[in-house]
């Protein structure tokens, strides 16, 4: 039986929900990767994103556990009204095969169509489960990425701080982003745009700093936390030209993930996408020592920030890739009986 959770859902959905997520977490990825905890589950169910609205399903079965479990993000801003993300769609490893993952995909396919959208993307680790069913229904790999790894300890050890050149200086801050700094923060996002994406259908959001505050808002009040650092120009007002977010989805997380890291173009060819890096590294060490690695993915294209991770300590874990289909080209029905 399928069902659409509530809104928030009850510590039972979340139990379920989370026993699904993590028996596929240990089958699926290798061991390196730690399990998600269940404050990360919750706060994911708990809250919608900055983006959007999320539609979350569950196969459930007679005894109440769920069988699989799919999370659909349907973007709210005009510019990707056509498109949306499938967050995820896994099956508990003794219920694949057994139509779990079709009938959860026939769900989501409806709920895109009631939506309006005409495409569907969703990011995945390369030869699993996961990339077999896409596959099955016609995605297509539109961004090749990688996942990177930092040992933090190390790279503190063995990475010289940088100086920055005249004229430039850092800000840190943990959480929403201060009234000082925020319009220029949230200024300095539009340098995103110009980010590899292959052929993901997605337009950049506009930022602002409402936009800016809301989404480090979110994490906080999932339960995680967001730190940055900043590269200001001072003889331009303290104009935000660098920055890089790391963040943790749960405070006992031993592995933080790398959010975006932005030079904004004017300012690039000077060591600054490094030297912040560096900076947050530092930072994140001495407030959180539990931290012991830093993840993040980079696409293939995007040599430049590839060679800044290299030199910063990060090594490729796993190969991941943006598979996309537009729904035009979906077939009537389900491809097969393949269960992701």
């Amino acid at each position: 039986m399928l069902i659409t959770l509530g809104s928030p859902p009850s510590d039972a959905e979340t139990d379920a929900w989370h026993a699904v997520v993590v028996a596929a977490h240990v089958l699926d990825l290798p061991a390196s990767v730690p399990e998600p905890s269940r404050a990360e589950t919750a706060g994911r169910l708990r809250l919608p994103p900055v983006s959007g609205r999320n539609v979350h399903l569950a196969a459930a079965a007679e005894d109440g556990s769920y069988e699989g479990v799919a999370s659909l993000l349907l973007f709210s801003d005009e510019a990707n009204r056509h498109t949306a993300v499938l967050e995820s769609l896994v099956v508990r490893p003794d219920a694949r095969r057994h139509g779990v993952g079709a009938a959860l995909w026939g769900a989501i396919r409806a709920e895109l169509a009631a939506a309006g959208r005409t495409s569907v993307s969703a990011m995945l680790e390369l030869g699993g489960a996961g990339q077999a069913f896409v596959d099955s229904l016609g995605f297509t790999n539109v961004l090749a990425l990688g996942w990177y790894v930092q040992r933090v300890r190390r790279a503190v050890a063995e990475i010289p701080e940088a100086t920055l050149p005249e004229g430039l200086r850092f800000a840190d801050w943990q959480g929403v982003v201060p009234d000082r700094w925020a319009e220029a923060f949230a200024r300095a996002h539009d340098a995103v745009r110009d980010a590899p994406d292959g052929a993901m259908g997605e337009r950049a959001p506009d930022w602002d700093v409402g936009r800016a505050r809301a989404a480090a808002r979110l994490i906080e009040d999932r339960g995680g936390a967001i730190l940055t650092s900043a590269v200001l120009d001072t003889t331009d007002g303290d104009a935000v030209v660098a920055y890089t977010e790391v963040v943790l989805r749960d405070p006992g997380d031993t592995r933080a993930l790398q959010y975006d890291t932005v030079v904004v173009p004017a300012y690039r060819g000077q060591g600054l996408g490094r030297a912040v890096k560096r900076r947050l590294l530092g930072r994140l060490h001495e407030l959180l020592p539990g931290v012991r690695e830093i993840s993040t993915t980079v696409a293939d294209d995007n040599t430049s920030m590839r060679a800044v991770n290299e030199a910063l300590g990060y090594r490729r874990e796993r190969s991941a890739g943006i598979f996309r289909v537009k729904l035009q080209d979906l077939p009537a029905t389900a491809a097969d009986d393949k269960d992701a």
